[in-house]
C-alpha cells in the first residue's frame, strides 16, 4: 500500500488582514517571472536593476526547487510566503515607477531668471 503524503494546510499567518495565500508558490513563481521581465526596462548600469535581478532570481529558484511553503519560508529567510507575495507586487509597482521617467519626454526649458543690481549709495537712507 502507497503512502500519500500531505501538504501542510497553512490555516493563518498570525499577521493581522495578511490573508493566507492557498497557492503561494505558484503566485510567487509568477510574481518574480514577471518581475525578471519588466526589470529588463531599467538600464543595465543600474545598481536597482541588479540587485532586484539578483534576489529576484534567487528566489524564484528556490521556488522552482522546493514544494512546500514551508521549506520556501526557511531557505528565503525574508519571512512568510504571503509577505513575500506583498513584497513582490510592491516590486513591481516600484519598478513602475522607475520606469516611467524613461518614457516621458524632457519637461520644457525653464524661463531665464533675470537679477537686477540697484546701486543703493545714490539714495541716502538717515534712520535717526
Amino acid at each position: 500500500m502507497g503512502v500519500v503524503a500531505m501538504a501542510k494546510v497553512k490555516e493563518t499567518t498570525g499577521i493581522v488582514g495578511l490573508e493566507v495565500v492557498p497557492n503561494a508558490r505558484e503566485v510567487l513563481i509568477s510574481l518574480y517571472g514577471r518581475t525578471l521581465k519588466e526589470i529588463q526596462a531599467v538600464p543595465e548600469n543600474e545598481g536597482y536593476r541588479k540587485a532586484v535581478e539578483s534576489f529576484t532570481r534567487h528566489r524564484l529558484q528556490v521556488c522552482l526547487e522546493e514544494e512546500g511553503w514551508e521549506m520556501i519560508e526557511k531557505r528565503i529567510g525574508c519571512g512568510q510566503v504571503e509577505e513575500l507575495v506583498e513584497e513582490a507586487q510592491d516590486e513591481l509597482k516600484l519598478i513602475a515607477k522607475m520606469i516611467g521617467p524613461l518614457h516621458l519626454p524632457p519637461p520644457p526649458p525653464s524661463p531665464p531668471i533675470y537679477f537686477y543690481w540697484i546701486n543703493l549709495s545714490f539714495y541716502c537712507f538717515h534712520f535717526f
